[in-house]
């Protein structure tokens, strides 16, 4: 029987490099065209949020000038997604010619009224309003905190993320990723989560406690597909408290490739793309693949 291909979307280039000292245009457009070159198919390249609040995501609207025209000449048909807060984000996004966009909402209702200064519902009313503002585009709603907050302890259950899973695609949404924010997730959050959601979900995993791969590993086991990572390691939200780097792609791309498991992206590309990475940030990269190298191919038995 033959194993599903692994959809990576590789977010160094947002999610990765949001909370670093800021890089121009330039450079994070470079890095996106290296991402590309390694054979990624999903690149978020861009967050279209106010410079203010998000010095590091200034020039998004170059980025994907940039991003778009190292995709039409890729070898993979590519797909160049954009994160957007609201209303006025999806239109900059749309007239940039995004038509991928993602929008996070909090399942966390403390996080989401520290953060947005809006409540979930409140929140999620606005995914109904760049729904309809954006008719054209694929939306994918990132719900953050879906395997437990801090904030909220126990009341954070997998039925309440359910529900919003629910609501998601009920506001017509073409797909719902599910966030560990802070990596408290753990092979049984995510199988609880998983049991009564299903496997029609993306993961966007933060390694803050060391058990991304893990839950990523547990997820595949399951039937998930789709995952979000980012080169290197990098990324965190500015505004979540202990939110370590996101999962790294080239350390999920390595065990799926030793495992068997197709992703369309090369491991070599992306190793080459880190020390690159490393000089745009100023300081090492958490991965520990890209600190060690790959691994021998598997021996075959005799």
């Amino acid at each position: 029987m033959s194993k599903p291909r692994i959809r990576i979307r590789d977010s160094a280039a947002r999610d990765g490099l949001q909370g670093e000292r800021p890089v121009d245009p330039f450079g994070r457009a470079d890095l996106v065209r290296r991402l590309i070159d390694a054979g990624l198919a999903d690149v978020e390249v861009a967050a279209f949020v106010s410079p203010r609040a998000v010095p590091a995501m200034a020039g998004a609207a170059d980025v994907v000038a940039a991003a778009q025209d190292a995709a039409r000449n890729a070898a993979q048909d590519v797909r160049i997604w954009a994160l957007v807060p609201n209303v006025r984000g999806a239109e900059l996004a749309t007239g940039a010619g995004v038509d991928h966009v993602t929008i996070t909402v909090s399942a966390s209702p403390t996080y989401s009224t520290k953060n947005v200064g809006m409540s979930v519902d409140e929140a999620l009313d606005q995914v109904d309003e760049i729904r309809a503002a954006s008719p054209g585009a694929v939306l994918d709603e990132v719900i953050s905190f879906a395997f437990g907050s801090a904030y909220d302890g126990e009341s954070l259950t997998p039925d309440v993320i359910a529900a919003m899973v629910g609501r998601a695609r009920d506001a017509g949404v073409d797909q719902v990723t599910l966030a560990d924010t802070t990596g408290v997730a753990t092979p049984g959050r995510v199988a609880d989560v998983l049991d009564l959601v299903g496997t029609d979900v993306g993961l966007h995993l933060h390694d803050t406690r060391a058990t991304a791969l893990l839950n990523a590993w547990t997820a595949i086991e399951r039937g998930v597909t789709r995952f979000d990572t980012a080169l290197g390691g990098l990324g965190g939200s500015p505004f979540a408290p202990a939110a370590g780097g996101n999962l790294a792609t080239e350390d999920l791309v390595m065990v799926l490739d030793d495992a068997g498991i197709d992703t369309g992206v090369d491991l070599d590309a992306l190793l080459a793309a880190g020390p690159v990475l490393a000089d745009l940030v100023g300081h090492d990269l958490p991965s520990r693949v890209a600190a060690s190298g790959g691994i021998p191919a598997r021996p075959t038995p005799a």
